[in-house]
């Protein structure tokens, strides 16, 4: 099942929705072990260590340090790995209110990480964007 790749029907068709849990980013050292029980939304792996994006709450319970507070976003909409500009779109209209952003795309949605305290902004700016381009 591939996914959208016309930009127009995605930024008309995106449905945002604000997951209700704060999230933080930490960093594990080159080979270090994720804490047991921790459960991640996302895991990468550089040459300088493994970037993991988990609840605040394990986070603090795991002693791990912490940085950027955040709230996920979730576009739902099926957009394809290989659409061109809906990130670019989405980040642009972001940036314009002065608002940093960590977009991650998985198979079937692309997620923004927003400031925590900015949440509700960003989803109101993203669910305008979608109202703009028919949605």
């Amino acid at each position: 099942m591939n996914g959208e790749t016309d930009l127009q029907k995605l930024l008309a068709s995106m449905t945002p929705w604000l997951d209700p849990e704060v999230y933080v980013f930490v960093t594990l050292p080159p080979g270090a072990v994720l804490p047991e029980g921790e459960e991640p939304v996302m895991r990468f792996i550089e040459r300088e260590g493994t970037t993991l994006i988990l609840a605040e709450s394990q986070a603090k319970a795991a002693g791990l340090a912490e940085t950027f507070r955040c709230r996920m976003i979730t576009l739902d909409v099926h957009s394809s790995l290989e659409a061109v500009g809906f990130l670019a779109a989405i980040t642009t209209r972001l940036a314009a209110a002065g608002m940093g952003v960590n977009p991650v795309s998985a198979f079937y949605h692309d997620h923004m990480f927003v400031p925590a305290e900015r949440a509700e902004e960003a989803l109101a700016i993203l669910r305008a964007l979608a109202g703009e381009s028919g949605g």
